[in-house]
């Protein structure tokens, strides 16, 4: 069995082609199960995200590029011409320490975040649920969202900001400890202000006030935290009542002066004021930052912040790169004994074989043994038979684990002739396995056909 991930990311791939590539979340278990019935596909999990579309496959065959890119062409419509040079496909080792990097957010925008791991647990949820996956994936998913559950506890590579917004509203932390029952002012309508207040608003701040030239874009933007709109006019009343002040306007010349802050805070009563001044030219006077009581951050501020948090990432990423070597290594281990069960299984059968038979010749020789020492006799031979397989058994287990461990299993099936035996198991589960694609196969037709609306004999009616 070999495991590939097939996608487009951020990287390879522009907006404008990642947006022809997404999986509505109603569409999945479909996808899910028609990636599972294209040709040599045994296991499948879709991860998408606004910055990556992926496919997770085992295959039992290698070169099946082609059968990926086909389900791609047929699934979204889009010619394969159009994705082919933003398409990365990785195989093997390259795709598991993919899928690692991809769960402890070395692979995102933002390196470190937390969210994508949530995301990789909800793709393997709805794998399991719609069962398109196997041993294979319910291991490997399963050792990939615990080790970055323990990269990130271990490293704290997601505790430092890296966005000027968000290093904003950790500043504040600082100074207010929390944002419950504080009031936000946000001078202007701007995205970076829009962004920064959605982060104030998730941890606690319960009133926002957006003061703008043009009331009705001040009305728009308050709406959406249910907070209220006031023209410029009113800024001197309101920063008696804020704790936290937000300015990026497009204003020429400074919005707000040393001598008009500095006549607020005697009204104040000391409460402490947090000014953040994200527009170029600066909004805030510089000088504000000067008087008691009042933090007042710029974004070169903010932006060293980021920029020193960033490169603190990125060095703590190179110990979770070594922390995924020593993962690796480990499902390496595990996908070798795999392939120990089946030697083992058809060892054991083979052995129960023999014995079965060499009973069955005993009762002929012997017919007037009775019940009781028939049934000594076949626990003793029985014994016997397992304490001879007891150390070739361990012995294999531990050579599988090793350097040459294929080769190692290859001779042991040689030396015990178990070839047949495995070629029964071989036809057994495949015969088990072509069993459930047809029952996968019924239920999706049974889905689509209650997804159109039609009882199966209405539409055997109109076909």
């Amino acid at each position: 069995m070999h495991i590939v991930v097939a996608g487009l990311n951020y990287r390879t791939a522009p907006v404008s082609i990642r947006e022809k590539f997404t999986f509505a979340e109603g569409d999945l278990p479909l996808a899910l199960k028609q990636l599972k019935e294209t040709k040599s596909v045994m296991e499948s999990v879709i991860v998408g995200t606004c910055n990556r579309t992926e496919l997770y496959i085992v295959v039992d065959r290698e070169h099946c590029r082609h059968y990926i890119r086909g389900f791609i062409e047929n699934w979204f419509g889009v010619s394969r011409d159009e994705f082919n040079s933003h398409l990365y496909i990785y195989e093997n080792e390259q795709a598991i320490d993919h899928l690692f990097r991809v769960a402890s957010g070395l692979d995102s925008m933002v390196i470190g975040e937390t969210q994508i791991l949530g995301q990789v647990k909800d793709s393997l949820a709805m794998a399991q649920q719609t069962k398109t996956t196997g041993i294979m994936f319910n291991t490997l998913f399963k050792q990939a969202v615990t080790f970055a559950k323990r990269a990130h506890t271990e490293t704290g590579i997601g505790d430092n900001p890296v966005s000027v917004s968000y290093a904003a509203v950790e500043l504040g932390k600082r100074i207010f400890g929390s944002y419950e029952h504080k009031k936000v002012l946000i001078i202007g309508a701007g995205k970076m202000s829009e962004l920064t207040v959605k982060h104030l608003y998730a941890n606690g701040a319960d009133k926002v006030i957006v003061a703008n030239r043009t009331l009705t874009r001040a009305q728009e933007l308050a709406e959406k935290f249910q907070g209220v709109a006031c023209t410029m006019d009113k800024l001197n009343a309101c920063l008696e009542e804020v704790d936290i002040v937000i300015s990026s306007t497009g204003a020429a010349e400074l919005v707000l002066t040393r001598e008009q802050v500095a006549a607020v805070l005697q009204k104040r009563r000391s409460r402490p004021l947090f000014m953040i001044d994200i527009a170029v030219p600066r909004d805030l006077d510089p000088d504000i930052g000067s008087l008691s009581n009042v933090f007042l951050y710029d974004i070169d501020n903010l932006q060293s912040i980021v920029n020193t948090h960033l490169q603190e990432r990125r060095d703590t990423a190179v110990m979770i790169e070594q922390m995924i070597a020593d993962e690796l290594q480990t499902f390496e281990q595990w996908t070798k004994t795999l392939g120990i069960s089946p030697v083992i299984q058809a060892l054991q059968t083979k052995a129960s074989s023999i014995h079965q038979e060499t009973m069955d010749s005993l009762t002929k020789k012997l017919p007037d043994l009775d019940e009781r020492e028939l049934k000594i006799i076949r626990k003793l031979t029985k014994s016997i038979v397992n304490q001879m397989l007891r150390d070739p058994v361990n012995r294999i287990k531990e050579m599988a684990a090793e350097r040459h461990g294929d080769e190692a299993l290859d001779y042991f099936t040689k030396i015990f002739a178990l070839e047949e035996q495995l070629e029964e198991q071989e036809r057994a589960e495949q015969a088990a396995r072509q069993l459930e694609l047809e029952d996968v196969q019924n239920r999706w037709k049974e889905e689509l056909l209650t997804k159109v609306s039609l009882k199966p004999a209405e539409a055997l009616s109109k076909s």
